[in-house]
């Protein structure tokens, strides 16, 4: 327990953020998809019309290896994308340092949802269950869905990080694929 808190200490140290008032972080008002295993806690929330079939859109969102050349926020996506199993996930949001990490895939629907869930050294120190969802409007055109539910003890001394540019990353990863699936 003490090398817990001693690593937590040296967390905050390292970032130099200051603690919040858990009350003031409340979910944004929205779609608010509900997580497979963070059922509550901090949501960040992002989606963008496309002009394409959810088939397009999908083989462009499953196509790992061609990341590096369109995705500005996951600049690297290796390993079977089945649920049960990990995959490796390198994220760099803007302004930010990138991030390697092994989360477990929670579903994986084609042309429909991927989502996975990660964790920082053990769980509810920082988890986020992250997911990409796909809506056929009906009319050529999708909603592409990317959410992420935080939870853990981190999670004040985050949410600044992740309110701008975590955000700023998925909002830049969206307007990609828009482009790259409208071509």
């Amino acid at each position: 327990m003490l090398y817990k808190l001693s690593l937590l200490t040296i967390l905050i140290g390292i970032t130099g953020l200051r603690a919040q008032n858990l009350n003031t972080m409340k979910t944004q008002p929205n779609q608010n998809p509900e997580g497979q295993i963070i059922k509550h806690g901090k949501l960040l929330y992002t989606e963008i019309t496309i002009q394409a079939s959810p088939e397009t859109v999908w083989n462009i969102l499953t196509d790992f290896n061609n990341y590096p050349q369109w995705n500005p926020f996951i600049k690297s996506l290796k390993g079977a994308p089945q649920p049960g199993q990990n995959i490796e996930v390198f994220l760099q949001p803007p302004g930010a340092k990138g991030m390697l990490f092994k989360p477990k895939v929670l579903r994986y629907d084609p042309n429909k949802e991927f989502r996975w869930i990660g964790r920082f050294i053990m769980p509810r120190l920082f988890d986020g269950e992250h997911g990409f969802r796909l809506i056929d409007n009906g009319n050529g055109t999708i909603t592409f869905q990317q959410f992420e539910r935080f939870r853990g003890i981190l999670l004040p001394f985050l949410k600044k990080m992740l309110d701008k540019n975590t955000h700023e990353g998925f909002t830049g990863m969206n307007q990609a694929l828009k482009i790259r699936a409208e071509q």
